[in-house]
């Protein structure tokens, strides 16, 4: 099985900064895709960035973008998400997302983190 463990989240000020981290554990062969996604108050979960393995190419929510950066450390297994000019809109629990081979197996499986909150005040 793979863990993820998050971290980084907190309170801030609207315009203000955030890094999410989330580090994965366990019997990984190789992780492919890494992503973050959000929980807003009330409201479905949606997706925020996706990184892949391969190129390093990067996606985003139009709502995120240019404000927003994922980035992966393949060596660490780690994904960050670096959140500037935050808005209040942007408050909500934000999980990290993994689609992994697991040592000894062919196909990947799909984990998630357990959520960090991100609160920003206007």
């Amino acid at each position: 099985q793979v863990q993820l463990v998050e971290s980084g989240g907190g309170v801030v000020q609207a315009g203000g900064s955030l890094r999410l981290s989330c580090t994965a554990s366990g019997n990984i062969f190789m992780i492919n895709t890494m992503a973050w996604y959000r929980q807003p108050p009330e409201k479905a979960r949606e997706y925020v960035a996706f990184i892949n393995r391969r190129d390093i190419a990067a996606t985003y929510a139009e709502s995120v973008k240019g404000r927003f950066t994922i980035s992966r450390d393949n060596a660490r297994n780690t994904v960050y998400l670096q959140m500037n000019s935050l808005e209040p809109e942007d408050t909500a629990v934000y999980y990290c997302y993994v689609r992994a081979i697991l040592l000894g197996r062919e196909s990947e499986s799909e984990y998630w983190g357990q959520g960090t909150q991100v609160t920003v005040s206007s």
